[in-house]
């Protein structure tokens, strides 16, 4: 029987032992199954007797238990006698390992595989101690950094046994982290914190394991658990030019004030060394300008330093302000650590899909491939820290012309109860109807609502607002189907685009050039020119279907490495990076932008 065979049978009769056990809960005696054969029941007219009469024959037959039944209790009694001596090496090879996880799941794999040790391969090691290298970086959970802590030591004291079995159940818990990561029920890495101590993997991730073993393919395995894509291996040549940069102290620019062209430099020196360290200088300028030995903030170094407002979406007006300056201070291990986590985050969506829409929410950026090609960028408007943009994934289902807004609860009671109670022509002004309920399209005359006995929290009806250009979604809406209640669409506050920080709304997404973005998705869709003219020339609202498959990524990315090879960094809007006191602290950039 090979490998594969022996676990798949482990697995049956697992599951059969536990049914045997289940249905006999209540007793606590082995032998308590024997005992019942023998003691037969009294007959009926024979119960004041001193002798009872021998039952017949078939009721005895009914309760002593059939050959399949014995045959099953006997091989559930072997696979319990399996599983404690499994348990039992575990505990033995791990005496000294008091972090193992999973001993369970360890006992059965490594029995099914006939106690072999499963990481014989150097370089399937040096990948895997790679990405957990990365992943500890990130700061996520000091679980792993604790794991590789123990594994760098086991190996450098050449105690294999122990190794091997802490290395799986490394594994194990990196599998669980993965799958929670990728899955969309759950937030790691956003608004989630990981939790110190990973669930176990799915059953699915452990067959997938053990056969994967039975193959001897654990190096390709290992290697299928990065991120896809090339994303990841530019972001680990990144985390290495830096992990190069950090070896040296961080020089501290504390000038004040806003430094423009031709202004005096307090310390020139230490402004040149920061833009050479990070790529915004190259080595040639930055010792030509150090030979000058000039005081004045010149041409060259403002260029150098547009160039890097540019890789951290700041204003690129070649003036040193509070952004600039602050961007200026994080140093290079805060930089690794952004690096390494948004490695991480890139798991969760996929750059490979053909028919793509992607907004980056700190980025307040919206990128549109079709067929590999990006056809269409945009600046975005997304929620405010207080009602933030959910990260998700979803696919563009349709474009609707003059929608109207079916205004959700939450903002409803919120933002426009509030002003209609003490202004009683605002609902008219701002062209609201108000209906019946979410089941219901029957309005309800406005002047009908007595103000003084409704309030935001017992308001019974719901808000909608007509199509035309004062509404709240302008002339487009995106449909992308979720339970959240986000879409894009267009705005009439258009003069929001200007700004650099732009988290303003209620959760959904406001696109500039909606319209443009409109032609493009219906011509991709087999909609011609002409037709499209005459929908948007109407006042009455229409939906068409998006048939082609376009799928929409809405991701949280603060760092990420561009086509031109340059690493880009953005505000934590949301404080999802956890930063610390080295990192620009995302409610003061939110003012400074703001103002």
């Amino acid at each position: 029987m090979t490998r594969l065979g022996r676990i798949g049978l482990l697995l049956v009769v697992s599951s059969v032992s536990y049914t045997l056990h289940a249905q006999d809960a209540s007793n606590t005696d082995p032998e308590s199954e024997i005992s019942v054969t023998i003691d037969a029941p009294v007959a009926p007219e024979a119960e004041t007797s001193a002798m009872a009469e021998p039952a017949p024959a078939a009721e005895a037959a009914a309760i002593a238990p059939t050959p399949e039944q014995i045959q099953a209790q006997k091989h559930a009694d072997e696979l319990a006698l399996i599983r404690q001596k499994s348990l039992a090496w575990v505990d033995e090879v791990s005496a000294q390992l008091p972090g193992l996880r999973y001993k369970q799941q360890l006992a059965q794999l490594y029995h099914g595989l006939g106690y072999v040790p499963l990481w014989q391969d150097s370089f399937t090691v040096t990948d895997f101690e790679q990405q957990l290298w990365v992943l500890t970086l990130a700061e996520t959970s000091p679980d792993f950094n604790y794991r590789l802590k123990q594994l760098k030591r086991l190996k450098q004291s050449q105690d294999w046994r122990q190794y091997d079995l802490l290395a799986t159940d490394t594994l194990l818990a990196y599998l669980s982290f993965i799958e929670n990561v990728i899955d969309n029920r759950t937030q790691w890495l956003f608004s989630e914190e990981v939790p110190t101590r990973m669930p176990a993997p799915s059953d699915e991730s452990l067959a997938e394991l053990m056969a994967v073993l039975e193959r001897d393919q654990l190096n390709v395995f290992v290697a299928s658990l990065k991120p896809t894509g090339r994303h990841y291996n530019q972001f680990l040549q990144a985390i290495n030019r830096m992990e190069t940069i950090a070896e040296k102290p961080w020089p501290v620019f504390s000038q004040p004030g806003i430094i423009r062209l031709g202004a005096w430099l307090r310390e020139p020196d230490i402004l040149i060394t920061m833009l050479e360290r990070l790529g915004d200088l190259t080595d040639y300028q930055a010792e030509q300008l150090r030979t000058a030995g000039k005081k004045h903030y010149n041409i060259d170094l403002a260029e150098a330093v547009k160039h890097f407002q540019q890789r951290h979406g700041l204003k690129v007006d070649g003036a040193i302000g509070p952004q600039t300056r602050a961007w200026l201070a994080v140093t290079p291990q805060e930089r690794i650590r952004l690096l390494a986590l948004n490695a991480q985050r890139s798991r969760v969506w996929t750059s490979d899909f053909p028919s793509r829409l992607v907004v980056n929410i700190p980025d307040f950026a919206l990128n549109l491939w079709l067929d590999n090609r990006m056809v269409f960028d945009a600046r975005v408007i997304v929620g405010q820290p207080k009602r933030p943009t959910p990260v998700m994934i979803s696919n563009l289902s349709a474009v609707v012309f003059n929608p109207y807004w079916n205004v959700p609860n939450s903002i409803m009671r919120k933002d426009i109860l509030p002003k209609a109670r003490y202004d009683s022509g605002y609902l008219y002004r701002h062209h609201y109807d108000v209906l019946r309920g979410w089941n219901s399209n029957e309005k309800i005359p406005i002047s009908s609502i007595n103000w003084r006995y409704v309030t935001a929290k017992n308001f019974p009806y719901r808000l909608r607002q007509k199509p035309g250009a004062h509404n709240a979604l302008g002339r487009f809406k995106f449909t992308i189907p979720n339970n959240q209640a986000i879409y894009l669409h267009d705005t009439p506050s258009k003069s929001l685009f200007n700004k650099d920080f732009r988290a303003f709304s209620s959760g959904c997404i406001r696109v500039q050039g909606a319209d443009e973005m409109a032609k493009v998705l219906l011509s991709y869709a087999g909609v011609s020119e002409q037709r499209f003219d005459q929908l948007a020339g109407r006042s009455s609202t229409r939906t068409v279907g998006v048939k082609q498959k376009i799928q929409v990524f809405l991701i949280y990315q603060t760092a990420w490495i561009d086509e031109q090879g340059l690493v880009n960094y953005r505000n934590d809007v949301y404080q999802y990076d956890e930063q610390d006191k080295n990192s620009p602290d995302s409610e003061k950039f939110a003012s400074i932008y703001k103002n």
